[in-house]
């Protein structure tokens, strides 16, 4: 049996790296996630449209990442079972028709129902997509998922300017124009879909599972180390995560209500945050593979947590660099902790990405509607306060099994 998973643990490496795949599978992702970013991005047209409060505010990007985040696993599961290449375009379509939803949508519960159709669409591309990945990484898998991940933190990133650049001028319907992202994006998705299905029968990566399963049984104590560590890292994720719903948000209504901006004004300042968080996912899978996965994700939060304190106390010149900062080092860890994951339980890699990539990243979202009634009961002022102190929580990291721990173990 050991000498079987040998060979299939080894097989992988042996492969080249597909950069076509990943490239048009990292841009799918960038569309996928702009569209996602869509929703947060209306919230200040949405309040002024439709006079919506900070606690439903909340419940809009509840039901978006019930549905893009919290679903993941149990779809990453499915498709550990049973590879579904063609999901990946038809997830798209059910975005296309929550895009169109959102731009007539006449009430808040219209609004809500929208956001569902584009979580739905997100929740199965995500897995799937790290899979993609996964099988077009060849012997570089920290770069391929930085990849990866890159387009979707890109994609978040063009949220503010979604802002000032359309939604301000045109309002709620100029988001009709996200549809012709959405079929750009399903048609890439057939293309991959292709190339998936000729993976499926050409690689040994589905029937892993149930030798590592069998061969982790033998270890009591090593799969409950394995358990341990997979749920703090879930909790990481979750507190970084909901650092990030805090700063994408609501941070923008903090800077208009405490340095009088305007909508266009404070988005300046989210397109930094992000663009640069962009930049630091990308920058994560290289330094990651150099100095250590386990290393990079206690830097992300640790190194970011001094400064993330700070932003709420200086003055609109210094948020700049400031912000920017913290966007690179607290997203640096994003695809570091998928392949953290995907090497800690090799084989199901829908559902550790599931996790990861959506369970905790979604619960961090889910955040959003504390985080709104936080609003609400104790001011906007306060609510920032709380979500700065978020990365301290990094120092659970050092309870997470080194990246030797695991290479010996696997």
């Amino acid at each position: 049996m050991q000498a079987q998973q040998k060979q299939i643990d080894t097989h992988l490496p042996e492969q080249k790296t597909a950069y076509r795949i990943l490239f048009i599978i990292g841009f799918v992702h960038l569309l996928n996630d702009t569209i996602q970013s869509l929703v947060p991005a209306m919230f200040p047209i949405l309040q002024q449209s439709m006079g919506l409060t900070f606690t439903q505010l909340g419940l809009i990007a509840f039901s978006l990442n019930l549905t893009s985040s919290l679903i993941q696993p149990l779809v990453g599961t499915f498709t550990d079972r049973k590879p579904s290449p063609y999901a990946l375009p038809i997830g798209l379509c059910f975005t296309f028709i929550g895009v169109l939803g959102i731009a007539f949508a006449p009430s808040f519960l219209f609004v809500v129902l929208s956001v569902i159709f584009i979580g739905l669409g997100s929740a199965t591309f995500h897995p799937e997509g790290s899979r993609v990945a996964y099988m077009a990484a060849g012997p570089r898998r920290g770069l391929a998922q930085s990849i990866y991940q890159v387009g979707g933190n890109a994609g978040q990133a063009l949220a503010p300017l979604i802002t000032a650049l359309i939604l301000v001028p045109l309002g709620q319907f100029g988001s009709i124009w996200f549809t012709i992202l959405a079929a750009v994006a399903i048609g890439l998705l057939f293309y991959i879909a292709k190339w998936y299905s000729v993976q499926i029968s050409q690689t040994t990566i589905f029937t892993a599972k149930k030798n590592v399963r069998n061969k982790t049984e033998n270890n009591s104590q090593k799969k409950k180390t394995i358990i341990m560590a997979i749920c703090l890292l879930v909790f990481l994720v979750f507190a970084r995560s909901w650092f990030h719903a805090g700063m994408t948000n609501f941070y923008a209504f903090y800077l208009i209500e405490k340095y009088h901006m305007s909508i266009g004004q404070a988005q300046v300042y989210l397109f930094i945050f992000l663009a640069f968080g962009a930049i630091g996912t990308f920058a994560g899978g290289p330094l990651a593979d150099r100095f250590g996965k386990r290393n990079i994700i206690m830097l992300s939060m640790l190194g970011s947590a001094p400064l993330t304190l700070l932003l709420p106390h200086v003055g609109t010149i210094f948020i700049y660099p400031l912000i920017a900062i913290i966007g690179f080092i607290i997203l640096s860890s994003f695809s570091v902790s998928v392949v953290y994951a995907q090497e800690l339980v090799p084989g199901r890699i829908g559902m550790v990405s599931g996790l990861i990539v959506g369970l905790a990243f979604g619960m961090g979202a889910v955040g959003s509607i504390g985080l709104g009634l936080l609003a609400d009961a104790i001011g906007l002022t306060n609510t920032i306060l709380f979500t700065v102190a978020l990365p301290l929580i990094g120092i659970l990291t050092f309870f997470l099994p080194s990246d030797k721990w695991i290479e010996e173990n696997n």
